[in-house]
This record gives structure tokens, sequence and C-alpha cells, in this order.
């Protein structure tokens, strides 16, 4: 079994970051075809990790989401954790992240930001032309 039917019904839960079925609908045709890597309590999936490897030096955290009800006990930073170690493996040296950019006021973006930068991860640009001029992107950057 792939692991898309366990990560879809995350991003449901999380409509505040995921609230487009389009975009859903992208994430769940592509992350069964992604390094994805997955955080359990027990036997439950509480959240995970979709990978997309640019080139051999650069990757981007494609998807993340973990369930409301377990934000803020670690698990996005062990999944990132697991990731960069997964990365260091292959000899990819630098990891990014797209999230909506500060020039956005949506308070749930300002906290993904706020984790990012606690991650390790820098702003490098944020962009109108990713996404729209209504969504715009910040591209952050790490080295790991």
């Amino acid at each position: 079994m792939g692991k898309e039917p366990v990560c879809i019904p995350i991003l449901r839960s999380l409509s505040e970051w995921f609230g487009i079925e389009e975009s859903i609908i992208n994430y769940s045709a592509e992350i069964d075809n992604l390094p994805t890597f997955l955080a359990k309590d027990s036997e439950q999936v509480v959240g995970f990790l979709s990978l997309k490897v640019h080139n051999p030096y650069s990757a981007e955290i494609y998807v993340m989401g973990i369930l409301p009800e377990v934000h803020r006990q670690g698990i996005g930073r062990a999944l990132i954790h697991q990731a960069q170690e997964w990365l260091m493996k292959q000899g990819i040296e630098y990891l990014q992240v797209k999230t909506l950019g500060p020039s956005d006021s949506d308070p749930n973006y300002a906290k993904s930001r706020a984790f990012y930068m606690k991650m390790g991860f820098r702003p490098l640009e944020e962009l109108n032309q990713i996404w729209d001029e209504h969504n715009p992107c910040l591209i952050l950057v790490k080295r790991i």
C-alpha cells in the first residue's frame, strides 16, 4: 500500500493551510512517487513529509502535514531531521521550502515561517510569480 491514503486525510485536517482541493489532488498524485517519511503515534500516522529532489545538490520539502491535535509535540522537528539524514546520505547539500510570504498577514503561515526559521531555514526571496499576486511565495533555504 502506498503512503498517499494515510497522508491525504492529514492534509484535509489542515484546512487553514491546505484548503484548496486542487492542491490536495496534486499532492496526492505525487506523494507515492517521492521520498516520504511518516511519523506514527502507536500505529496511527500523525504526520508526514515528502521531499522533491531537484538535482544532485538540492531538494525541497514538497509537502508536510501533521494532525492538528499533535502540533507542538516535536513531530515536525523529527520529520525534518529524518529527511535531512536521508538527504545527507544522498549527498544533497541544500534544502528549501516554499510557504506563504510575510507580505500576507495570515497568522497560520506566520507560525509556519517561525517553525522553519527555528529549524534553521533562512528566507531567500519572496516572489509573486510562483503562485500568484494574492499568494506571495517565500522561499526558505537551509544548508544541510
